[in-house]
């Protein structure tokens, strides 16, 4: 990710460079209409789904397209990126929601903002180039497993009294559930998601999406005019106006102001709760964080046009900072919704606030249809996500031609995700492959010979690669076998490009453990190294240890 001469911070760098910087004219504005508006309708299905899957109802999904949409357009780094909820922050807010309800989740969204706000205020935006892929792909594919199991119970339209918290719990009770079955859901899942898989095949234009629920609700009717009850959006969800008027489904109102933490479930302000949270809102900063960056990153490669990745951390904090005020759950940028955007020919972030000015018009006039989507159709939507998340031909390629390593990383990660936490995974996936890693170059330092006309109680020796801590030991310890007998060591250090305190420390040792009458000479020594030996304070001792410029020097 190139961001040089880019390291300042400065707010609405995407919307000012693409719009002010640059010429705008109205050609452009048309296209950034089309793009948004086509990327509008697939968020709207799923902003709903997505909602539903993270445990809350799913207004609050289009929300978070609307309000966080815009703001982060106009506040990122980023000017092709579409934001809004995405399938990734299910595994986590899905927990939180069940646990502290709604207010609990807006409040840690708000504290998630913050800390991302943080993050671009330090200057955390080269974060992503310092997560191994084996990583990112380990828990991505993680997450997409246990999102596509969540989505088993409304795809069956299985009866289940309570959904257990852990995987091997969920996966045992959604296959005690499979006798309750209902024969429409599935049906109607089956239609979904078959129209998803099947409709790029046909090479046109319009999202899969929107002809995938029109199917659904094709076999949705069927059912229903055959006398057989379907589970869909206004028989699961009811909403109570501030009037008090009550309704099923979605309410047709705009999103309203309000505390996050004193929603109708909200059990107020405390420093107690702000403890408890804080673990998630971290998780969702550093999650949102990592899934921003690389939807930049993508889009970059992409447009080739270079993102300001401080800023858009600053972007996503503010946008996570203002949503929950109007009930908007956890945004990050959303790499499917955002290379769509790109495909249908966006050239600023006007194209991501008309995004979200749809989803607030779908709000208003499309509430009571949306009201009847079948939750069997919004899992089925799910389910591609998730598929699509799992990159299972990264994987498959990765476990065929990677070093051992890289897969025992990648698998490692997978498990952790599934079976605990993404930060755990993620945290013990980066411990993992730098430990890894360090064996990896510590393997490639050694001593080679020099060959050179002198005399038998002399002996020359290139250290090839970094003396650091995990190389240093091995590498002394195999010149003292080495040196036996011999009155004078020549060091070469012409090729060690590292040396840190561990290597010092190493050498300090070689030396302490030198026979009585025999001198350890280094020659050609990098700046690196030299600056590190002088930091060190290491004197040449006579008869001991030398400097030298040269190996004709040291001779």
């Amino acid at each position: 990710m190139n961001t040089s001469g880019r390291r300042h911070v400065r707010l609405f760098s995407a919307l000012t460079d693409a719009c002010f910087r640059e010429k705008y004219t109205l050609q452009l504005l048309l296209k950034d209409a089309i793009a948004g508006v086509t990327v509008g309708i697939i968020a709207i299905p799923l902003a709903m789904a997505l909602a539903i899957g993270s445990g809350v109802p799913p207004q609050y999904g289009l929300y978070t397209s609307a309000i966080a949409g815009i703001v982060i357009a106009i506040f990122g780094g980023s000017r092709f990126s579409v934001s809004g909820p995405t399938a990734a922050f299910v595994v986590i807010l899905y927990p939180v929601s069940q646990q502290f309800g709604l207010s609990g989740l807006l409040l840690a969204t708000l504290m998630s903002g913050f800390i991302l706000l943080l993050m671009g205020l330090a200057r955390f935006g080269r974060l992503i180039e310092y997560i191994p892929l084996p990583v990112t792909l380990g828990f991505t594919s993680g997450i997409a497993i246990t999102i596509g199991t969540m989505q088993f119970k409304d795809f069956f339209g299985l009866t289940m009294a309570s959904v257990p918290e852990h995987y091997l719990s969920k996966v045992a009770a959604l296959v005690m559930a499979l006798p309750t079955l209902d024969i429409g859901d599935a049906a109607i899942g089956i239609v979904t998601l078959g129209m998803l898989i099947l409709w790029p095949k046909f090479g046109l234009r319009v999202p899969g999406h929107l002809p995938a629920l029109l199917a659904g609700c094709a076999v949705m009717a069927i059912f229903m005019q055959a006398g057989h009850p379907v589970a869909t959006i206004g028989s699961r969800f009811h909403f109570l106006l501030p009037d008090g008027t009550q309704g099923n489904g979605i309410p047709p109102i705009l999103p309203q102001f309000a505390l996050p933490w004193a929603q109708h479930d909200g059990s107020g302000l405390s420093w107690s709760r702000v403890q408890a949270l804080l673990p998630a809102a971290f998780s969702m900063a550093m999650l949102g964080a990592i899934e921003s960056l690389l939807c930049a990153v993508v889009l970059d490669g992409m447009t080739g046009k270079k993102h300001h990745s401080d800023n858009e951390l600053i972007g996503q904090g503010i946008g996570n900072m203002v949503s929950p005020f109007f009930g908007g759950i956890t945004a990050t940028a959303a790499i499917a919704r955002s290379a769509a955007n790109v495909r249908a020919g966006a050239t600023s972030p006007v194209s991501a606030i008309i995004h979200s000015l749809l989803v607030i018009l779908a709000l208003l006039i499309l509430a009571p249809l949306l009201s009847w989507l079948p939750l069997a159709a919004m899992a089925a939507l799910l389910l591609m996500v998730a598929w699509n998340m799992s990159e299972a031909h990264k994987v498959v390629d990765l476990l065929r031609r990677a070093p051992k390593d890289d897969i025992l990383v990648m698998l490692n990660c997978m498990s952790l995700t599934v079976l605990f936490d993404m930060v755990i995974a993620i945290t013990a996936g980066i411990v993992m492959a730098s430990l890894l890693f360090m064996r990896r170059i510590a393997r490639l330092t050694r001593l080679t010979e020099v060959a050179a006309d002198v005399p038998e109680n002399t002996l020359i020796l290139r250290v090839n690669g970094p003396l650091f801590f995990a190389a240093a030991e091995r590498i002394f310890s195999e010149l003292q076998a080495r040196a036996g007998g011999k009155k004078v060591i020549i060091l070469l250090w012409d090729r060690v490009a590292v040396l840190d305190a561990g290597g010092v420390n190493a050498l300090r040792n070689f030396i302490d453990a030198l026979p009585e009458n025999t001198e350890l000479r280094i020659a050609e020594i990098p700046f690196q190294p030299l600056k590190t030996l002088a930091r060190a304070r290491m004197q040449p001792v006579e008869g001991r240890l030398s400097f030298h410029g040269s190996l004709a020097e040291a001779l």
